[in-house]
């Protein structure tokens, strides 16, 4: 691992000692950490007043039960999570995440990262994050129903669009956040729009949110691509996951003249040297709900479903893993390099590990981190914010176009931080070193609070 500056050593093991276990939590602060050496040294200030330390510590964190009723009558008990990391810039703001790996360090870990990710992005909103080890996977739609306004039962309390404005995350999509928004508006008997992000079209959400994390990252790979004076036309580019942000990646890739030829889910992968077909990836993960293997089984001809291994065996120019954290490691990243990858984008929340980012940056393969990278997706639902506090809605282009924009921002104030800074062409540092100026300059500002 990189060497930490001895001021930040002490409180990284604060750190590690005050949340034991949880060890996503580490891995992502220890990553921020890693880069403000740099900063101390140039401006000292920032380390005054146990700032950092504050930076590591959640404002709140809240644990709650969730008991439902499944189809057959039983009742059943989940564990709610809501941790609001950081307000310094504005209400807290990041998605809910129902699967069965969910405890409190994931979450914690996902907090800490979106409060960077959010400050990158420009827009007034502070960094959060929740969710539950409910799955959803193979429950009907009734139960999803019960368990979300259970969920919600508790969840309105602590939540508002001046206090912590949720959104979607893996398992956690339109039907979910309809049914937490209508058991919100039922508990407070108010049509609060600005409460929960990701709503569906005909009651206040933002056309081009379901788009936007994928077309988010697939933006910042062309940007970083173009820097180099390349672009994603005619690569070939793997694709990790077939959730939604894996399916806009592809689909915008495609517009850019891209090809992915491999995609995948929890169970395996598929791979399709014509190229994915992505109007049979939609409808089997979006409308019929069903396992990736499925695209082989219905497409036919060259088309191989591969069960278990590892989908970045595949040869590509382009990788983007978008499915979960720590999911490509070091080993998979010198297969990368050995089949010929040109750039790595991440699409999800800390999917590589951190043996898998040295060994691109060792290889001087641009690598585009995550809490930059997937920031479309809080961008856009910060622009839905916009439009429901303004009760106005803007078309698709005219959303498209200013996530366009604030991606492209995003990727020149890290080229650019990482510049000034020393290490051009580290992205991961300019990352987090620009999102953190941001946010203590703010708490500076507010006082210790």
């Amino acid at each position: 691992m990189p060497p930490i500056d001895e001021k930040l050593e002490a409180i990284l093991a604060d750190v590690v000692h005050r949340n034991a276990g949880e060890e996503e939590f580490h891995q992502a602060v220890r990553e921020v950490l890693e880069s403000l050496g740099r900063v101390i040294a140039k401006h000292p200030h920032y380390a005054d007043q146990a700032l950092i330390e504050r930076i590591c510590e959640p404002e709140r964190q809240i644990i709650f039960r969730v008991p439902w009723v499944d189809d057959r009558g039983l009742v059943r008990i989940n564990r709610g999570f809501r941790v609001q990391f950081n307000s310094a810039l504005g209400p807290y703001k990041g998605g809910l995440r129902f699967h069965p790996s969910v405890n409190v360090g994931i979450i914690k870990f996902l907090g800490f990262e979106q409060t960077f990710k959010n400050a990158l992005t420009g827009m007034p909103i502070g960094g959060g994050k929740g969710g539950s080890d409910f799955d959803p996977r193979g429950r009907s739609d009734g139960e999803i129903m019960r368990f979300c306004q259970s969920f919600m039962t508790e969840l309105w309390r602590h939540v508002g669009e001046y206090t912590d404005v949720p959104a979607g995350d893996i398992g956690v999509g339109g039907r979910e956040i309809g049914y937490l928004f209508g058991q919100h508006k039922r508990l407070t008997n108010r049509f609060e729009a600005g409460v929960l992000t990701g709503k569906g079209l005909v009651y206040g959400g933002s056309r081009a949110r379901r788009e936007a994390t994928g077309y988010g990252t697939t933006y910042f790979v062309q940007s970083m691509l173009e820097s180099r004076s390349d672009s994603l036309e005619g690569k070939r580019c793997v694709v990790s996951g077939s959730g939604n942000v894996a399916i806009y990646a592809m689909e915008k890739i495609r517009a850019f003249g891209g090809k992915v030829i491999a995609c995948s889910d929890s169970n395996g992968y598929v791979v399709d040297e014509a190229g994915i077909d992505l109007d049979l990836v939609k409808e089997i993960k979006e409308v019929r709900r069903q396992r990736i293997s499925e695209y082989a089984r219905r497409k036919g001809g060259d088309a191989l479903y591969v069960e278990g291994g590892s989908v970045w065996d595949v040869p590509c120019a382009v990788a983007m893993p978008a499915a979960t954290q720590n999911e490509l490691t070091g080993k998979d990243a010198r297969t990368l390099l050995k089949n010929g990858v040109i750039a790595v984008g991440e699409g999800a929340n800390m999917p590589c590990t951190p043996e898998a980012i040295r060994t691109f940056q060792e290889a001087n393969v641009p690598f585009a981190p995550g809490k930059a990278a997937n920031a479309g997706g809080v961008a856009t639902s910060a622009l839905e914010m916009q439009q429901n506090a303004s009760r106005d809605s803007w078309t698709f282009g005219q959303t498209e176009a200013r996530l366009a924009e604030i991606m492209r921002r995003i990727h020149d104030s890290c080229a650019e931080t990482a510049e000034e800074y020393g290490a051009p062409g580290n992205y991961v540092l300019g990352a987090n070193i620009a999102g953190f100026v941001r946010v203590a300059e703010s708490m500076q500002a507010l006082g210790v609070v």
